[in-house]
Order: C-alpha cells, then structure tokens, then sequence
C-alpha cells in the first residue's frame, strides 16, 4: 500500500491541504515495531482559528443552508459507499496505526460505513412537536443544528468515531472541526480526504492535528465552537469541561470505565468464558467499555478462571498486520502505565493467575505487547478493581449473593458498561435496573459496534450519548415558535 504523506498534506482546513512551516512535525509510529509511520503537522492555536473560521463561514453559506434534508442523506449514503470500496486500504491502515489485528480493523471499518447509513435515514426525521395552549395560539418546535461542532477524537478506535463524529454531524446539519489523536492520525485524515468528492461546501469538514495540550487544549477553548465532543481520560475531560465552561459551551464526554462482568453461578459457562475473554482482549484491552472486572460468584470462581486463564494462554498475541488475536499496546507510555499497575499489585499480593510479562519472541522485540493478564482475589476497593488499567487486564473480585454483586459493581467511580450472566430471567432484569451504567448487556456483551445503541456513561464516566437517536439532542437545540391566530 502506498504511504500516505501526511506531512505534504497537513491540515485539511477550509477544503485545502495546509502545510504549515512547522520545524517539529509529529512521529506517527507503528505500534508493532516502532517504525515511523508518517509525519503529521503540529497544528495549534493558528490553524484552529483558521478552521474554526473557515467552519462557521461554511455553516452559514447559502451553498449549506439550501441543501435539503433528504440530499444530506443522499450524500451520507454515498460516504459509506466509498468507505466500503476502500475498505482493504482503510483496515490495513487503521492496523498498522493502532495496532490492533486486521480482523478487527476490517470490522471498525465496516462499522464506520454502517454510521453513514444509520444516519442518513434521520436527516429528514429530525421532528419537533406541537404543545397545546390555548385557543388561538399554535406553539411548536423545531430541531436546529448547533453551528460549528467540535470533535476530539481518541487513538483506540479512530476511524469508527471519526466517522460517527462526520456522520451525525453532517446529518443534522452542522459544520465541524475534527482533533485526530497525535497517535493516530492516518485514518482520520485519509477518510477526509476519500469524502472529498462528495463536493460539500469547503469548510463544512475540517480536520486540525497536533497535540492534545496544543491544538486540543485551543479547540476546547475557542469562543465560537458551539458545542465539544471529547472521548478519552477523565483527567483530560475534566480540562475540556473547564475550558468550554469559560464559553458556556455545552460538551458530550465519553471518559472512562471500569465495568463489570457479573457472573452467576447459573450462567451458561460456554457463552460466558467466550464473552468474558472477548471483551477485554479487543484491541488489546485497549476500550473504553472493556468488561475490565470480572465480578464472580464465590463458588464457581476457582473453576472457572481457571478455563479462562487456559483460554488466554492459547491466544496469539503479535503485529496485527499478521492477524495475531492480540497486537502491541499503542505507546511506551501506555505500557509503562500497564506496568505501574502490575508492580502495585505485586507490592500488595495480589496473584497473577495468568500472564503479567512482557511478550517475548522472534518480531516482537521492537513493539510493546503484553501478555493478557488476571489479578486474581482482587478486593473490590483495591486501586486496580477501582481505577482504568486500559490494557488486555483482568480483575477477578468475588461475591456471595445479589446485593454483594451490585455493591461490588456500582463501588467504582465509573458507570460505563456492564455484563450480566445468568439464566434466571428475573434476576438478570433486577439486576439491570440496580446497574448504575450507561448500558447493560445480558448474557452477551457488545453487539457489533452498537451504532444504534445509545453509549455514554454515569457518573465519572461523562454525560450525554452518542450513537442512536439520542445523539441528536447533542448536535440540534430546541426553538419554540407560538403564532397568534
């Protein structure tokens, strides 16, 4: 596949390719070996204002404003028409970014087509109400698209959120501003490019790289962003909010988890142990909504993390080019963090019942993979049952009856996702409505991609949804008209 030169194209601001006279350009590298990649511009302050600028002139052209509804699906329609033709070339990049086996980035592509055409079918759904006053006043609705929407996106999954961030964005009629994480960057910004015959008003889409601290930090600051997407940590998000609150701009944070697989001991073991280890492998560990705690009940426990710690030793783990079932860890920097966690558990006792070392072995020297790993008889309130390890990491913590399981669930910061195992009907609804979490899976976790599924989390978690219809409400405000009659 032919490298995409990323440096001669830099920014994509007001439907050009702009360089700027930058002598420090961002290293994109390949997480499987630590190869360069590429080089991306480091964007800031100045091309944030540019796109900024070029957005909002574009929001309001007439050229924008006059396009129908119905031809905004048409044209998200087509978008996902040529993601799907470039799929090949879309999965082998995203791999080679991020690092995670090509079957699963085939799969992100897939799912990056399918927000295309989810969102199509809305842009002329979007409806508003009528409200009964009294006679001789008709008082009604309608849903308006913010303006210029800004989008940070994060280094684990980047074209399926870059292309829900597009997707909804466009459907509802805004213009937008896009943040590729300064990892991982190639995707999003060949994307944009692919999309160019679409033919839509320059500046409509814009896409600024560079650092979170520089050019993150000027976009969630800017005065005439209308609204900020933001998903990452919650250290950075609490940065974001600060920001747009200086403005009095409304954000979406989609910030971290730490949810809970519960497991009862009436569950089907088969589809549990499948699940269980799906969910917190992918991507090397690497979600946002990893099912990273295993919540058991104390009398199955032993046998069945026993199975489990088998079934992980069995996993391939190697460069995603080759389609290993686990790749490398994105950074050094992130390894480094997965490692802090196992020398505080080694400090404390915590016991390894699988994995915790480096992965060692002919091509794997130059990258960072890590072999997935179970804490064993973690204590609920241990900092590593507690706080987001964000790798192929598994606490094992215990119960004995339903409320301990829901205390040992709810007791985290966190409200992202949860997993509930059992064949008891009642129980799994019971306990579904306790969850404090954004979403619950019954007796399956995920579902491929979720696009219709509204996503976001409780508590430390963030606020507001993305995917679904309830996404709408983030990028469309209310106008209520009341005409006299």
């Amino acid at each position: 596949m032919e490298a995409i030169d990323i440096e001669r194209k830099g920014c994509y601001i007001d439907g050009i390719w702009m360089v700027t006279n930058n002598d420090h350009p961002i290293e994109i590298k390949n997480p499987a070996d630590g190869s360069i990649l590429a080089y991306a511009v480091r964007g800031g302050k100045a091309e944030v204002d540019l796109a900024v600028s070029a957005a909002k002139r574009a929001f309001h052209s007439e050229a924008w404003q006059s396009v129908l509804p119905y031809d905004r699906g048409k044209l998200l329609n087509t978008a996902a028409a040529i993601i799907r033709n470039n799929k090949d070339e879309l999965a082998k990049l995203e791999t080679l970014d991020v690092g995670k086996p090509l079957t699963q980035a085939e799969t992100d592509v897939e799912i990056a087509a399918k927000y295309f055409e989810y969102y199509a079918g809305i842009t002329d759904k979007i409806y508003g109400e009528t409200i009964p006053i009294e006679p001789g006043i008709l008082d009604y609705t309608i849903r308006e698209p913010l303006g210029v929407v800004s989008h940070i996106i994060p280094w684990n999954y980047p074209i399926q959120i870059a292309a829900r961030s597009i997707a909804v964005s466009l459907a509802t009629g805004n213009a937008m501003v896009l943040k590729p994480a300064e990892d991982t960057p190639l995707t999003t910004l060949r994307l944009v490019e692919l999309l160019e015959p679409l033919s839509l008003p320059k500046g409509i889409i814009n896409v600024v790289t560079g650092y979170g601290h520089e050019a993150g930090a000027a976009l969630s600051a800017h005065p005439e962003i209308n609204h900020i997407t933001f998903t990452g940590s919650l250290e950075t998000g609490k940065k974001v909010m600060a920001a747009a609150a200086q403005n009095i701009v409304p954000v979406t944070l989609e910030l971290g988890g730490k949810s809970p697989n519960i497991v009862f001991a009436d569950c089907n073991e088969e589809l549990t142990l499948k699940w269980v280890l799906q969910s917190i492998v992918q991507n090397a560990g690497q979600t946002c909504s990893a099912g990273s705690r295993l919540v058991i009940e104390k009398s199955i426990k032993e046998s069945f993390v026993k199975k489990l710690a088998n079934m992980m030793e069995n996993l391939s783990v190697g460069p995603g080019m080759e389609n290993n079932d686990i790749g490398p860890i994105i950074s050094e920097k992130q390894y480094e963090g997965i490692q802090s966690f196992f020398q505080l558990a080694k400090k404390d006792g915590i016991q390894f019942a699988t994995g915790g070392e480096r992965k060692q072995g002919e091509g794997l020297n130059d990258g960072y993979y890590l072999e997935p790993t179970i804490l064993d008889d973690v204590p609920a309130d241990h900092y590593l049952a507690q706080e987001e390890i964000f790798g192929p990491v598994l606490t094992v913590t215990t119960f004995e009856n339903e409320k301990e399981a829901l205390d040992i669930a709810n007791g985290t910061p966190y409200g992202l996702v949860a997993g509930v195992w059992t064949e008891n009907v009642g129980r799994a609804h019971r306990v579904a409505s306790k969850l404090q979490c954004g979403q619950v899976f019954i007796n399956h976790y995920g579902a491929g991609g979720g696009i219709a599924m509204p996503f976001g989390g409780y508590k430390k978690s963030g606020f507001g949804r993305e995917k679904g219809l309830e996404t709408i409400r983030n990028y469309t405000q209310v106008k209520n008209i009341a005409l006299k009659y």
